[in-house]
């Protein structure tokens, strides 16, 4: 069913740019746990704020368009994945309020307390959240999904889930490193140029890594994902997947940061279509095809021709506020962050 195919295309788009532009947000937030004391890394969790502010509603966006498409296109393969993995979809979900209103009030905290707090609120759930997310992605590939639910606890905490979850943090960190050191060049803040080069480099090796690893937990743990990733358009993906993240480190070597910005993007979504390829014919490996999954013709029609009217009215601003943000339009102005900062004034 044609049908069908569209809309699982179109997910799987939806996917991939949460993949990207969520993923870098949580990865920000990884580099600000990670950026070191209040005054050594005041700078970096300043530029981290600086960066994300435009932004950050905007890269959610595409969690929502995600849910819809998924329930409205394949319903009877959105009962089973809410059914099984309420627990890590729960636990993201209550991250991502948690994380965001730590955000927002992060520069309000009146004592030097409640700015760790709002801090440390922030950083943890940007490491917690893209972990949950991965290993839903990680128990639905692995084919722990029954059409009648199953181990609210088991589906999600096994090999393959877990390795997805800690991927989808790699991904997230490399993602943000890329996208910040190419803001802090732009700005003209050479010692965070350097440090966030440092990251890149260090996330790209690490992803890469971790990859590589993947294939080997994946080839006992689920053969038949590990058979579709090594073969046809699967295997076409995770190598252009690796072309493009090799790409991306010479260009991030030669601190060519806004060239290596898409080249990165190219190599997480090639993962995302690599997943995808994979798994194909099947949305739920062993329990249910994406015929099996899909709506009827009627629903699905009125769904992508909604969808089709949403980017028309939607796109041009989604596309006008990105463009400003990389150009630096929309850039305020720089402020250190530290626990005491907000005392200080």
């Amino acid at each position: 069913m044609w049908l069908a195919d569209l809309a699982g295309t179109i997910l799987l788009l939806g996917l991939t740019a949460y993949t990207v532009l969520g993923g870098a947000d949580f990865g920000a937030g990884f580099w600000d746990l990670t950026a070191g004391g209040a005054q050594r890394g005041a700078r970096l969790r300043g530029m981290i704020k600086r960066s994300m502010g435009p932004v950050w509603e905007a890269n959610h966006v595409w969690l929502i368009f995600v849910l819809v498409v998924f329930w409205t296109a394949f319903p009877r393969a959105f009962g089973p994945v809410m059914e099984t993995l309420y627990i890590p979809l729960f636990l993201a979900a209550i991250g991502i309020i948690f994380r965001g209103a730590a955000f927002a009030l992060r520069g309000e905290a009146a004592t030097i307390a409640e700015a760790r707090a709002l801090g440390a609120t922030f950083a943890f759930a940007s490491v917690l959240i893209p972990f949950f997310f991965g290993t839903v992605i990680g128990a639905i590939a692995d084919g722990r999904v029954p059409v009648g639910g199953g181990d609210p606890w088991r589906s999600w905490t096994g090999p393959v889930p877990l390795f997805a979850g800690v991927l989808a943090v790699a991904i997230g960190a490399y993602m943000a490193a890329m996208f910040l050191a190419g803001d802090a060049a732009r700005s003209g803040f050479d010692d965070m140029v350097r440090a966030f080069r440092a990251r890149a480099l260090g996330a790209a090796v690490v992803a890469g890594v971790l990859a590589i690893a993947g294939l080997v937990i994946i080839r006992f743990e689920a053969p038949g994902l590990y058979d579709g990733l090594t073969s046809g358009p699967g295997l076409a993906a995770v190598a252009g997947s690796a072309l493009a993240g090799l790409v991306t480190l010479v260009l991030v070597w030669r601190g060519r940061y806004e060239a290596a910005r898409y080249t990165s993007a190219v190599a997480v979504g090639a993962v995302v279509a690599g997943w995808g390829f994979a798994q194909r014919p099947d949305f739920l490996p062993g329990a249910l095809s994406f015929d099996e999954a899909a709506a009827g013709d009627p629903t699905l029609i009125a769904l992508l021709i909604s969808i089709g009217i949403a980017f028309l009215v939607l796109g041009p601003s989604l596309w006008l506020l990105f463009r400003l943000s990389l150009r630096g339009r929309l850039d305020t102005e720089f402020r250190p962050i530290t626990a005491a900062s907000r005392d200080e004034e």
